[in-house]
């Protein structure tokens, strides 16, 4: 810490002297993001002053920290302290316990309900590191980000928690001085129990996956035998099927969406528990956190594509119930696998695709969901079209491979160890994610120049082999330590790897630059 505090002084900051703040920060655009001196990194934008105390993030290129300089230290911030010059000096480890101090410190640190925002990007980030590139890839665009996205999943096989994905966005929105508020998304989760773990942690956005409470079989069934089924319902229920939705149909932007007296009968079956489970949320939502929340209604994990009759009485039932959808993820017409871009008719996809955004706008006008969104680059235009930017792209393990390039870029020996293990553990993965890679094809890592390593990021086998190989690889310690290590050393370029790849969705969706103030 006596370097830290040498390297203050090194710079003018004996005090919390606003205007040299100002001028260190000014300076970020053309002098780097960082000050370095005394073999620590200071970072500029992370410079703030509450009640004359310091506060800034800093590191020693392996570890960072939160330091608090000033002639009283927070006393709800844990960590090492030390008196110089008449300053106490505070060094916090990025703790969860410490991120809760800081979002009271600093609220533009913690997350945010984001449901009257037009464009939300959902930037799933696996291993806590990405942010930076996240934000530089959406600066001066009318897009806000979902910065902690994380699945139950994703945490049981990266070894996180929904706090920790929590704090880890927070410490770096404060390193990047971010005040345009973010959100948090507990992504795809399917009970009350995860739900609360989420909220918990501070997450306002809630991805409620309804799989498990819909019933996907009666898509197949004979009229006689899904008749049977609506029988059985409550009576109520079944009036309301008979009177709004059989036999109907719903004018729409230019097109029309029929339901006949089967289909209704088979959505009521279908959908009726989903949509009650889905009322059940919201309520608890509601009394949880008021009107600060957004909901978002998953039915895109299923076999076959969302019909626009059933997501039209999904969606209407919800509207009925007086449920607050921020957003919805239908199952899209071709195939949206992880890691590589649209498969299918592009024709078919943009025709049916506009038909669900004239549903979404006729019911509420909820955001438009695109579920495993990231590289579907060849798609991109006609969502932002349909869609005139209200839509919510949920990417994750896209800015995984992007940390896996820098991995390629500067430590090749690193990397083809990923890659033979990816290949290894493809079996296992594969039971998770529905991808079509062949691992046989993918060359093996010793057959590789070092020039020829980056190239298998865009191969799309072995793009997806290690998409999906993440849990595995982060399960490795040796992998993990030297991963961390390398992208900690090298965080200038992860972050330029990764604002590039997002800033390459960002600008084919056509979302519109900020105009100057």
């Amino acid at each position: 810490m006596e370097k830290v505090a040498r390297l203050l002084t090194a710079v003018g900051l004996q005090e919390a002297d606003p205007v040299r703040v100002a001028a260190l920060k000014a300076e970020a655009a053309d002098k780097g993001p960082w000050i370095e001196g005394e073999g620590r990194r200071l970072y500029r934008r992370s410079l703030q002053i509450r009640e004359g105390t310091l506060y800034f993030i800093g590191t020693d290129g392996s570890a960072k920290h939160l330091y608090a300089c000033g002639p009283v230290v927070p006393r709800n911030m844990a960590g090492r302290s030390l008196k110089a010059g008449g300053r106490s000096l505070l060094e916090a480890d990025l703790s969860t316990e410490n991120a809760a101090a800081l979002h009271e410190l600093f609220p533009f640190t913690a997350p945010v309900s984001l449901r009257d925002r037009t464009t939300t990007i959902g930037c799933g980030d696996r291993l806590g590191l990405a942010t930076p590139g996240h934000l530089r890839a959406l600066a001066g665009r009318r897009a806000s980000p979902v910065l902690a996205q994380q699945s139950v999943r994703e945490l049981t096989l990266t070894h996180r928690t929904f706090p920790a994905v929590v704090a880890d966005a927070s410490f770096l929105v404060f390193q990047e001085g971010y005040e345009g508020g973010y959100g948090a998304d507990g992504d795809h989760l399917k009970n009350l129990r995860d739900i609360d773990s989420a909220l918990d942690a501070g997450m306002p956005m809630i991805t409620l996956d309804l799989t498990e409470v819909m019933s996907a079989e009666p898509a197949g069934w004979t009229a006689a035998r899904v008749d049977e089924a609506f029988a059985s319902l409550p009576a109520e229920l079944r009036g309301i099927v008979s009177s709004r939705y059989e036999g109907k149909r719903f004018e729409l932007e230019g097109t029309a969406v029929e339901i006949s007296a089967a289909e209704a009968r088979r959505c009521a079956v279908m959908y009726g528990r989903a949509v009650d489970f889905a009322a059940r949320v919201d309520a608890h939502l509601r009394a949880r956190r008021g009107s600060a929340y957004d909901l978002e209604v998953s039915i895109d994990e299923t076999t076959a594509p969302t019909l626009p009759a059933h997501h039209l009485y999904i969606a209407s039932e919800l509207e009925r119930r007086g449920v607050a959808v921020t957003s919805m993820a239908p199952r899209f017409v071709g195939e949206f696998q992880k890691g590589i871009d649209y498969i299918g008719d592009l024709a078919a996809f943009e025709g049916q695709f506009r038909v669900h955004c004239a549903i979404a706008r006729s019911r509420g006008g909820y955001k438009v969901s695109i579920h495993s969104g990231s590289d579907k680059f060849s798609v991109y235009p006609a969502i932002g079209r349909h869609t005139a930017m209200r839509l919510h792209l949920k990417t994750a393990g896209t800015s995984w491979l992007e940390a896996v390039r820098v991995a390629a870029r500067l430590d090749p020996a690193l990397f083809r160890r990923m890659l033979a293990a990816a290949v290894d553990g493809f079996a296992e993965a594969s039971r998770l994610y529905h991808v079509a890679a062949d691992p046989r094809v993918v060359p093996a890592p010793e057959s590789l120049q070092d020039r020829e390593l980056e190239a298998c990021l865009e191969e799309p086998n072995a793009r997806q082999v290690l998409h999906i190989a993440y849990g595995q690889l982060l399960s490795d310690a040796a992998i993990r330590a030297d991963l961390y290590r390398l992208l900690q050393a090298r965080e200038k370029e992860h972050y330029a790897a990764v604002a590039a790849h997002i800033g390459r969705h960002v600008r084919l969706l056509g979302i519109a630059e900020v105009a100057p103030a």
